[in-house]
């Protein structure tokens, strides 16, 4: 679905709900591209009340503190003069304090809830709106003293109340930029030590991007707490790894990757309780707001270090007083609109101004969402019973709700008594309904434009997508379109097997990736350009085709793991069902957490055929090793190309490794920090290993070979499994299994390990792996070949002494090489000694 399709049915749905007539309005979600906005908004620096209409152009997105739109000024008029800073004809951001989603509604609001006692202020109290809008102006002129330009903070023109969707919003700079991209360095362990604070040559240092947004956003964190705004830094606290977002890069800044960085949110979503930390730096915000005695953090600041750092830079602040006064009242009367027993605590036991600014505050609340009218609510303004009355019956489920629409909203009245007195109109009523849902369904990817117009001329359907309107979208789909059944099974089990075979979908594929790439902020044109212009050389089409191969063992797993689980659920009829079922789940979750499983081998003997096929292991000596790695395995070419083809393999390493990182909620944010580490994991890491042992291999030229102290390790380590066997024997009479002396099974071949490749001198890599893979396996062999020398051996015995030998040979190699390649990548870096 495309967005203009998506935005044409949204259009005939909004005309079917318009043609049942009925008496009340139409619930919103969100906006639509296209759709025109008439707002009277007040400006921030000249608080003037002046009208507006605009056109959205685009829906940018939302998360729990709102809806985030690309607007465009197509007229504005006032009696009251103009905000100067409007330019009818220009693109601006509006930001509606609801989010478009209902369960993030519900989560925000009932977080907010349990912090403040009262619903969520940004959405229904203008007078909130109107402080968070305030300090963010005296935030980016704070940024415009200490970064030396304003653009380090976007900014901000006017606050409004939007009375369709009932909620607060407000109207600001758009900034055409992006989150950060995703660079090549193999200088990952320079990068670590910096970020600690150690001593490095910023010459040798990659990430520049990353590393400029990382000491932008510590300096702003530091300058929000300097003027105050201590609850708004969390929204740029590094240690979250959720909020690298809220800095964008503007795109007529590239040239330098320490220029055009701007904070761009400043609205909070979630209430940060004391006992539900939500991110891995919410644990010192909490501690360093209890310092502050503030024990629920959301948005609040102090005004007086505010006014301190005013005075301090009075040339700077020039022109701000009336600002300053709106902002102290403001934040009075938004502060005193909730409960809040931890800031007001005593406070609510004897203040009458603090009860009569929270009821009233909850009347322009309900009026700003369109609960009552605006007689209802000057009746409720005269009369502190009824106000609270009305309150109360909002904690009542169901009935509450019901009984609070019809005192409130005449249209609600009208709407609910002809229901009851005509059955033409409850029908209208229940498809106008039904049409709010499918809008709600279309969206969210669970039915296709036509399903999506044709179920309002078929109400009764409805009924059973109602009932599955809980499972994930993509399975709701599934099961309701045979057609769309049918393409994804074929998409999932065909098309992997059409573009090993056809060259000219494999490239098609590579340009529709190369466009996402260049939406999501992944190339830039040029890269794309350089892209598309090798696309037809001879590797690309070989990586192309083991990319198929890739994307073919993708099931492989799943496939296995689940078989296997079965089998054994099978072959053990005896077991209680409740069990074997659980080692069933056991061996489906083991197999997704083991580094070579049957996908990733399936995939690495491909790899090693085309080494055999084409006798040429140059091509292919990363990703022949690589490819049998589980998850690294699909970045293996990618690693392979970095020489040859920097842009396309930077390019699909990060496609290739942030995509699974999207599906993480709140974390896996486009643009977080998530999506960073995980690219530095797969892909620059593996660089910065190679790097670090092609310079230490090149150093180990010069230096003569040794392999005599794999000997003595092997003469070592065997005589210390004798002792262990020996003792074990004389105790129990047998010798041990490997789990009952788990921890010399592990440690004695691993050191053997570390001491081989140690001590070779000058030996290549692949000499140190054979040598310690025989060193282990000498441990095991000799150690278990001595064993009649220990314990008394009942001839039947033989078979099982053989096994567990065999056993031990497989287990000791396998460690000893393990330890071989951590300890090669753990040495320090030759080139820094």
């Amino acid at each position: 679905m495309t967005q203009d399709t998506g935005v044409d049915v949204y259009r005939k749905l909004e005309d079917a709900f318009t043609r049942t007539a009925i008496h009340r309005p139409m619930h919103l979600q969100r906006y639509e591209a296209g759709t025109d906005l008439v707002y009277h908004i007040k400006g921030i620096r000249n608080p003037g009340r002046v009208k507006v209409r605009l056109v959205i152009e685009k829906f940018v997105g939302g998360g729990f503190a709102g809806q985030v739109y690309r607007v465009k000024l197509l007229d504005m008029e006032s009696d009251e003069g103009s905000i100067d800073d409007l330019i009818i004809g220009q693109t601006y951001a509006v930001k509606i304090l609801i989010p478009p989603s209902g369960f993030s509604r519900l989560f925000r609001n009932a977080l907010y809830w349990i912090g403040f006692q009262g619903p969520f202020q940004l959405q229904v109290n203008p007078a909130a709106a109107r402080a968070g809008a305030l300090w963010q102006k005296f935030i980016r002129q704070a940024a415009a003293t200490v970064f030396g330009e304003e653009t380090a903070v976007v900014d901000i023109y006017a606050t409004f109340v939007d009375q369709h969707m009932g909620s607060c919003g407000e109207l600001s700079e758009w900034v055409d930029g992006r989150t950060w991209r995703l660079e090549v360095d193999d200088h990952l362990d320079r990068l670590k030590r910096w970020f600690k604070g150690r001593k490095v040559d910023v010459q040798q240092l990659g990430s520049p991007e990353y590393r400029a947004k990382y000491e932008f956003m510590r300096r702003f964190v530091a300058l929000l707490h300097d003027i105050g705004a201590h609850e708004f830094a969390r929204q740029y606290e590094w240690s979250t790894w959720k909020s690298q977002p809220n800095c964008l890069k503007r795109s007529n800044t590239e040239a330098l990757p320490s220029e055009g960085l701007t904070a761009v949110d400043f609205r909070a979503g979630l209430a940060l309780l004391p006992f539900l930390p939500m991110s891995p730096g919410d644990f010192k915000l909490i501690i360093t707001g209890i310092m502050r005695a503030s024990l629920v953090q959301f948005d609040r600041g102090s005004l007086t270090r505010l006014k301190q750092f005013t005075q301090a830079h009075p040339e700077d602040f020039a022109g701000t007083q009336t600002m300053l006064e709106e902002l102290e009242s403001c934040e009075r009367v938004y502060r005193n609109s909730v409960p809040d027993v931890t800031h007001n605590h005593v406070r609510l036991l004897y203040s009458r101004r603090l009860w009569s600014t929270m009821l009233n505050s909850a009347a322009a609340g309900w009026k700003v969402r369109n609960l009552i009218s605006n007689s209802c609510r000057q009746v409720l303004k005269n009369s502190t019973a009824l106000t609270l009355l009305f309150a109360m019956l909002g904690v009542i489920p169901i009935a509450g709700r019901f009984i609070r629409r019809i005192w409130g909203q005449p249209f609600w009245r009208t709407h609910y008594r002809t229901m009851l007195t005509s059955s033409d109109y409850l029908r209208r009523a229940v498809r106008a309904k039904f049409i709010e849902k499918i809008i709600d369904w279309h969206r969210a990817g669970r039915i296709d434009d036509q399903k999506a117009l044709r179920l309002p001329e078929q109400i009764w359907p409805c009924c059973y997508h109602l009932m599955l309107a809980w499972l994930p979208a993509g399975l709701h789909h599934f099961l309701t379109d045979a057609s769309y059944a049918r393409q994804r099974l074929e998409y999932i089990t065909l098309r992997p097997v059409r573009l090993y075979f056809n060259n000219a979908l494999r490239e098609q594929w590579l340009r529709d990736m190369v466009t996402e790439g260049k939406g999501n902020h992944l190339l830039t044109d040029e890269d794309a350009q350089t892209i598309l212009s090798q696309i037809k050389e001879p590797y690309i089409q070989k990586y192309l085709k083991s990319l198929a191969v890739h994307v073919c063992t993708l099931p492989v797993t799943q496939v296995v793991s689940v078989l296997t689980a079965i089998l054994y659920v099978l072959m053990h009829p005896e077991m209680p069902r409740t069990q074997a079922y659980s080692i069933g789940l056991g061996i489906i979750a083991l197999f997704q957490v083991v580094p070579i499983s049957p996908g990733s081998l399936t995939r690495g003997l491909y790899v090693l055929y085309l080494v055999i096929r084409e006798k040429n292991f140059k091509d292919y000596n990363i990703a022949v090793f690589l490819g049998f790695f589980k998850y690294i395995g699909y970045l293996a070419f990618p690693i392979q190309m970095t020489y040859r083809y920097p842009a396309l393999a930077r390019f699909m390493a990060g496609y290739w490794a942030t995509e699974a990182v999207h599906v993480v909620p709140v974390f896996g944010e486009r643009g977080a920090l998530l999506e960073h580490k995980i690219f530095n994991l797969f892909y620059n890491w593996p660089l910065t290993i190679r790097r670090r042992m092609q310079t230490r291999s090149r150093i180990r030229a010069t230096q003569p070979h040794r392999y005599w102290h794999m000997a003595l390790c092997a003469l070592a380590g065997t005589g210390i499994f004798m002792v262990i066997d020996r003792l074990y024997a004389q105790s129990s009479g047998q010798l041990p299994d490997l789990e009952k002396i788990w921890f010399a099974a592990l440690a004695v071949p691993a050191l053997c390990g570390v001491a081989a490749t140690l001590g070779a001198g000058g030996a290549p890599i692949w000499k140190r792996i054979a040598g310690a893979a025989l060193c282990g396996a000498a441990i095991g062999g000799f150690s278990i070949a001595g064993a009649p020398l220990l314990a008394h051996v009942h001839p039947a015995g033989w078979s099982a002494l053989a096994t567990t030998g065999a056993w031990r040979v497989f287990i000791f190699a396998l460690l000893a090489v393990s330890a071989v390649l951590v300890t090669e990548v753990k040495l320090p870096d030759a080139e820094t000694g």
